[in-house]
């Protein structure tokens, strides 16, 4: 077996051990989290952007060391304010690792704290193949340290600290739901 075989077994494993112990909080994140294990079940390389029918990606949105603003990016592509995160990538062992690599990535920001379960679920439609494809997203939290220092990255437009009861526009629902499940700890 090669070692991308080996990696994308072990995403997937993961991907699957964590929506399958993952306590989802209402009837429609259980419905998102049973929807992501179906596509799992049908798809050996649902993780990874080249399923075209959809693959599970791992953001993070990040919290203030006081829980009380969150980290933005306006995305260059979407033209609008969500939490940062991604695609897989082969060298990811984890979705928590995902979701931590992607956040350090796109903010700048080290030492970023990953809560360990994921806080939602989320579904949208994307462009990534021909005639469109779904991100099935699996979202955590992460805590900056005091004092954190972020920078814009090429992903971004701008990348700014928000109150999280004073959230910008563009947002959309599910970074809003996001950040509510995220704030209510």
């Amino acid at each position: 077996m090669t070692a991308g075989l080996t990696a994308a077994g072990t995403l997937h494993a993961d991907a699957v051990r964590v929506l399958t112990a993952w306590d989802a909080p209402d009837a429609a994140q259980d419905a998102l989290r049973r929807e992501f294990l179906a596509h799992l079940a049908a798809h050996p390389d649902g993780v990874y952007r080249a399923c075209a029918p959809g693959h599970i990606t791992a953001s993070a949105l990040v919290l203030d060391a006081t829980g009380t603003r969150v980290l933005l990016t306006l995305h260059r592509k979407i033209k609008a304010w969500l939490q940062l995160g991604g695609h897989c990538e082969p060298g990811d062992a984890s979705l928590a690792a995902a979701a931590l690599r992607e956040a350090t990535e796109e903010s700048g920001v080290a030492d970023l704290t990953l809560r360990p379960e994921p806080a939602r679920l989320d579904r949208h439609r994307v462009h990534c193949h021909p005639g469109g494809s779904w991100h099935l997203d699996v979202q955590y939290v992460a805590v900056a340290p005091p004092g954190a220092v972020h920078r814009i990255s090429d992903e971004s437009d701008d990348l700014r600290w928000f109150p999280a009861d004073a959230l910008p526009e563009p947002t959309d629902e599910a970074v809003r739901n996001l950040v509510a499940a995220a704030t209510s700890r």
